[in-house]
């Protein structure tokens, strides 16, 4: 394997739900794997439980005893050996990090990272404070204007979404820098379509934002019965005039929520000094 990773059996694994330790260690994000290898003894290597921190865990971690996701983490490794990879390994899981499982009430389907430098860092459409909003999350902003009154904040982080109990999802949660789709099909949905059903799985009601052709494929994971879901074009600049202006999702969702007996969101995202 190029670049001097680990041998055969030797395979990293991530640390999804979990906080990277060595953030801080002064290597390169991009040059570490997604995780570290905790040796074992005899032929077996033991991994690290990857979901001890939040309470995904015990609806989560059946998932990486499955074939597809040593597989999976196989090429993503191979892909960061290589390659640029968005976001960095330790924001690849931030949205379920952000949004515990029990504060979950809405959920965005996004398609993959942002592809450009500096873009992603874990959360659908988001963007940290300082870097330039993208055209779609520029729509959602305008969107969001002309439903509720809500100004526009001037960054794009939707941290204040997601700490409401907004789950901002991709489908597919790492991406080739500079290449859109280009971790498509590698495992990832299988992940994330779990995210999705066990969300779904929830008691309370969920209100399920698909957004996009691609988004609303995954309507067929979710209790119709017992959810709401708010469904319209995609936001991008090339199908937001095809039906996402004027559809309202915002005042949507909160309508839906309150029907529900929850709390509404809040959708007016704090400005920050300086940005």
């Amino acid at each position: 394997m190029a670049g001097g990773g680990p041998r055969t059996g030797h395979l990293p694994t991530v640390y999804p739900l979990e906080r990277d330790r060595s953030a801080s260690s002064g290597k390169s994000a991009q040059a570490r794997p997604e995780g570290r290898i905790r040796p074992g003894g005899g032929g077996r290597r033991r991994y690290p439980d990857p979901v001890t921190k939040t309470d995904w865990n015990p609806i989560l971690r059946q998932e990486f005893d499955k074939p597809y996701w040593s597989e999976l983490q196989q090429f993503v490794h191979r892909e960061r050996t290589n390659h640029q990879v968005f976001p960095p390994h330790d924001e690849v899981f931030a949205a379920l990090r952000m949004t515990p499982y029990a504060s979950v009430k809405v959920l965005i389907v996004g398609q993959d990272p942002y592809h450009g430098t500096g873009q992603a860092h874990g959360l659908c459409f988001s963007v940290r404070p300082g870097v330039a909003v993208p055209p779609s999350l520029d729509n959602i902003f305008r969107e969001l204007e002309s439903d509720l009154g809500v100004p526009r904040p001037n960054h794009g982080s939707l941290e204040h979404w997601a700490r409401q109990g907004v789950l901002l999802l991709n489908t597919t949660l790492t991406v080739r820098a500079h290449k859109a789709g280009s971790h498509h099909g590698k495992g990832w949905e299988a992940f994330t379509d779990q995210v999705i059903r066990a969300v779904s799985a929830k008691p309370d009601r969920v209100v399920f934002v698909l957004w996009g052709s691609s988004a609303r494929k995954k309507k067929a994971l979710i209790d119709l019965d017992r959810h709401v879901v708010v469904e319209s074009p995609h936001p991008s600049p090339l199908s937001a005039h095809r039906g996402f202006f004027g559809s309202r999702p915002f005042s949507a969702i909160n309508d839906a929520l309150v029907e529900g007996g929850r709390q509404p969101i809040d959708w007016a995202i704090p400005d920050l000094p300086g940005s």
